[in-house]
């Protein structure tokens, strides 16, 4: 057994949760169970609490060589060292310093095992915990994380992805849980596009507009109410609340200090608009970084990305540490696959799924963890192998979502994660 994080006492488990056990105590004792939340203190408190998640998603496959599981001084170790971290016997690859410091925050898992090389199949695997079927699509983490996480009354969409070039537009990742619950796109660092009202119209123009669009919704829909004129009008009353909220996307509203702290780059100014849109209630933020597709001069790309990922990954984990939020967010670190322990005659590493590793933070995830080994030179798993089924259950039992769960959808109950596989219980606190 390799899991090794510094304080596994009980008095730091109970720490951890106890405020929560105490709610839920009290409110047991409250004729109709929910008379204590009226108190502004207790409400303030459980929005603190609300449950959220971030990925990073390193698109093209990010060496676990030149990351979290370095082989140094091997012949397929490459050229870089491993350096000590934050948490006595862990050490990373030197190309992340500063990510060494927040070790102690972090868990590593060493031993992933997804068995699929192809780009598509393995992004697919990654983020659905499911193999591709062709006769059934399966939702997205994010999409999950939406349905289960977001309170009803939200102003923000539950599920945000961030990319370079994201229009704002929605994504095709929910499946069968329904468009309500797909992703929004932003990019950039900037407010979603037309969120705000034409300089011709006026804003009691607007409230009369907005206010026969409902009557003639309402009058359809006692006649013809489905799940898709459902989500119509949802998206309709969600983007009107969003333009109320619209400065949450902003990133200008941030500090000069703050921006120069993550890095004046695409991934800087999108880990700090993470940041904001996790403090304003978001349930899911995914930060797309790309492209470790490094079949030629693998070392060299490592260099530029991983020097742009090391500075902004380690302020935002230290971020959400000193605002009280690790406890409940859970951050992701994950690709579609590693590289190949050998390197090619083009100095670049190719496709490996066979042993790599993804990084995990916050909620129930141990604190400065390494959990699975693989062999001296990477090539394969020796100990506490785990594949994508385990991890995306893992990531739901994290903050708090039953992935044994099923979500009914036409009458049918539909499994929210592969009902053959489990969470790794050695990664659950």
């Amino acid at each position: 057994m390799s899991l090794r994080y510094p304080c596994g006492s009980a008095s730091h488990q109970l720490a951890r949760r106890s405020f929560l056990g105490s709610l839920t105590a009290g409110a047991g004792a409250v004729a109709g169970g929910m008379g204590i939340f009226t108190s502004p203190h207790i409400s303030a408190a459980m929005a603190s609490q609300q449950k959220r998640i971030v990925v990073f998603n390193m698109h093209g496959g990010l060496s676990q060589l030149e990351s979290w599981d370095p082989k140094p001084g091997t012949e397929t170790g490459g050229p870089f060292l491993a350096i000590p971290t934050s948490v006595p016997g862990i050490q990373i690859c030197e190309l992340l310093p500063n990510t060494a410091q927040q070790m102690h925050h972090l868990a590593l898992i060493r031993g992933v095992n997804t068995s699929e090389n192809d780009h598509g199949k393995g992004r697919y695997m990654m983020l659905t915990g499911r193999k591709q079927n062709p006769a059934l699509q399966f939702p997205e983490i994010g999409a999950v994380a939406a349905r289960t996480l977001t309170p009803e009354d939200s102003a923000l969409p539950g599920h945000i992805v961030i990319t370079p070039g994201g229009s704002g537009g929605r994504g095709n990742d929910s499946a069968w849980l329904g468009p309500r619950y797909s992703s929004v796109q932003l990019g950039n660092g900037n407010p979603p596009p037309n969120t705000t009202l034409p300089e011709q119209l006026s804003a009691d123009s607007d409230l009369s507009r907005q206010d026969i669009r409902r009557r003639v919704n309402e009058r359809f829909l006692n006649r013809r109410r489905t799940a898709v004129t459902e989500a119509f009008t949802y998206s309709f009353d969600q983007a009107e609340k969003l333009m109320s909220r619209r400065d949450v996307f902003d990133v200008t509203k941030e500090s000069a200090a703050d921006t120069e702290r993550y890095g004046v780059n695409d991934l800087g100014r999108h880990c700090l608009l993470a940041r904001r849109l996790l403090e304003n209630g978001v349930s899911f933020v995914q930060v797309s970084h790309s492209n470790y597709d490094t079949h030629n001069e693998n070392f060299n790309f490592h260099i530029e990305q991983l020097g742009e990922f090391d500075l902004a990954f380690a302020t935002f984990v230290a971020d959400l540490a000193d605002r009280g939020m690790l406890d409940s967010t859970l951050i992701v670190v994950l690709s579609e696959f590693g590289r190949t322990p050998t390197i090619n005659r083009y100095y670049g590493r190719d496709h490996w799924s066979n042993a790599w590793s993804v990084c995990m933070a916050g909620c129930r995830a141990p604190r400065g963890a390494a959990y699975g080994v693989t062999n001296d030179k990477g090539t394969e798993v020796t100990d506490e192998q785990v594949d994508h089924g385990n991890l995306f259950h893992t990531y739901l039992q994290a903050v708090g979502v039953d992935s044994t769960g099923s979500v009914m959808v036409d009458g049918r109950e539909m499994p929210i994660a592969d009902p053959a596989s489990h969470p790794i219980e050695g990664l659950l606190t």
